[in-house]
């Protein structure tokens, strides 16, 4: 091959890529929360002396609770529902849902009640 097999293409028009999304941009400002949402997490006794790991105070779809409900119930090895804002977990796993909440956009999540 010579050098003439190949050209580099070289741009600093940025409108090249109009309309062209990344996987590193950030997400349009109107699904970036302007306030962050107050999270509280909490422990229950369910009927039989079960536990459930309650987390309430989500403002978003249904559809984006379903799939952050999704994502917990993997991380935590356990199952559980979504709805009405809040996610519930099977069994004690408080603080597995903390640190992860914290550490994925929800910076004011705290435990409550006790």
């Amino acid at each position: 091959m010579s050098s003439g097999d190949f050209s580099m293409v070289y741009s600093t028009n940025d409108t090249s890529n109009e309309g062209i999304g990344s996987i590193f941009d950030s997400p349009p400002s109107s699904q970036k929360n302007s306030i962050p949402q107050r999270i509280r997490v909490h422990l229950i006794r369910l009927k039989g002396g079960k536990l459930a790991s309650v987390a309430r105070g989500f403002e978003c779809p249904d559809e984006t609770l379903q799939g952050l409900a999704r994502t917990l119930k993997q991380k935590c090895g356990v199952g559980g529902s979504a709805k009405d804002g809040e996610i519930i977990l099977q069994g004690d796993c408080t603080e597995k849902l903390i640190l992860w909440l914290k550490g994925n956009g929800y910076p004011d999540t705290k435990r409550s009640g006790g």
